[in-house]
C-alpha cells in the first residue's frame, strides 16, 4: 500500500512550488492575529475548567509513572531516601520524557476536541489560519507540559530528594528542544488524522512511544546496537537525553543541544509542509467534512 495514495512526484512538486509562492514568509513567523490565537487558546483551556475528570486524567498518569519509576529506582539503588549517580538519570529522564509526550498530546488533543465536538468545519471555514491554530495548540501543549514539569519536580524533590533544578540554566535548552520535538510530533499526528480520519486516532498516543526505544531516553546511546545508532542520532530526543545525563554529571554537552535544535527545526518544517500537503488533499476530496461529522 502506497503511503500517499495515488500521488505522483509531479503532485508533490506542484504543491511545494505553489505553497512557497503563496507563503513567502518564514513558517510560523507570518503575520498572525493575536486575538484569534488567544481565543483558540481559551477555547481549549476552558474545557478543563468544569471537567474534573479531564483534570484528573491530565495529572493522574504522569504522577503514577513517577511513583512507579521512583520507587523502583530507589529499590534498585539500594537506598531508602535519596538517589545518587546513574540512578538520578532514570528519574530525570522520566520527568523530561513526559515534557515531550505532554506537549505532543496537548497539541493533538486540542485538534481532537474539535473533531469530537463536531466543530472542525466551523474552525476551518472561519478566518483562523493554519498558523494561528497551531500557535494556539502549541501554546496549550507547552503550558500543560510546564504544569506537569512543576508538579513532577516537586514530587521528585519531596519523595526522592532529586532536584532537576541542579542543572541550572542548562535545563532551558533541554526543555526548549523537547517542546520543539513534541510540536513536530503533534503536527505530524494531526497530518495523519487529516489524511486518514479517526482510524488514525490511536496515533495521538502512539507516535512518541514509537521513538522512545531508539531515543536513548533511559539508557546511554552506546547500549543500542551499532546498526541502530545512526537512526537514533537523527532523533532530536536522543541528543536531549544524552545532554541530560552529561549535565547531571556536571558536563554540559552543548554539541548535543546544537544537533537537537537543528534536527528539530528541520522536522518542524517538514511536518508543517506535510500537514499543508495533506490538508490540500483533504479539501479536494472532502475529507474534512467526513472527519468533522464522524
Amino acid at each position: 500500500m502506497r503511503l500517499f495514495g495515488n500521488l505522483s512526484k509531479k503532485a508533490w512538486k506542484s504543491f511545494l512550488f505553489n505553497w512557497l509562492e503563496n507563503n513567502p514568509k518564514v513558517i510560523f513567523f507570518s503575520t498572525m492575529n493575536k486575538e484569534r490565537i488567544l481565543g483558540l487558546f481559551l477555547r481549549y483551556t476552558y474545557i478543563y475548567r468544569r471537567s474534573w475528570i479531564r483534570i484528573l486524567e491530565f495529572i493522574f498518569w504522569p504522577v503514577m509513572d513517577l511513583l512507579v519509576w521512583g520507587y523502583l529506582t530507589l529499590y534498585l539503588s539500594g537506598s531508602s531516601n535519596n538517589l545518587s549517580g546513574p540512578f538520578q538519570f532514570l528519574i530525570g529522564a522520566m520527568i523530561l520524557w513526559d515534557v515531550l509526550y505532554r506537549t505532543q498530546l496537548g497539541i493533538t488533543v486540542s485538534f481532537l476536541e474539535d473533531v469530537w465536538s463536531k466543530n472542525l468545519i466551523n474552525l476551518f471555514v472561519s478566518p483562523i489560519t493554519i498558523e494561528e491554530f497551531f500557535a494556539a495548540a502549541i501554546l496549550v501543549g507547552v503550558i500543560k507540559s510546564l504544569i506537569i514539569l512543576g508538579l513532577l519536580g516537586v514530587i521528585a524533590a519531596f519523595l526522592y530528594h532529586f532536584n532537576l533544578m541542579q542543572l541550572g540554566s542548562y535545563i532551558l535548552p533541554l526543555l526548549g528542544n523537547l517542546f520543539l520535538m513534541g510540536s513536530a510530533c503533534g503536527i505530524l499526528t494531526i497530518s495523519l488524522l487529516i489524511r486518514w480520519g479517526q482510524a488514525a486516532e490511536s496515533l495521538a498516543w502512539a507516535i512518541p512511544i514509537l521513538f522512545q526505544p531508539f531515543a536513548a531516553v533511559f539508557y546511554p546511546l552506546e547500549v543500542l546496537p551499532s546498526s541502530i545508532r545512526p537512526f537514533s542520532f537523527l532523533i532530536p530526543a536522543t541528543h536531549v537525553f544524552e545532554g541530560l545525563r552529561s549535565g547531571l554529571q556536571g558536563n554540559y554537552a552543548y554539541s548535543h543541544l546544537l544537533w537537537a535544535t537543528l534536527l528539530n527545526l528541520c522536522y518542524l518544517t517538514l511536518s508543517f509542509l506535510l500537514f499543508k500537503f495533506f490538508f490540500s488533499i483533504a479539501k479536494e476530496k472532502g475529507l474534512l467534512v467526513k472527519l468533522g461529522t464522524q
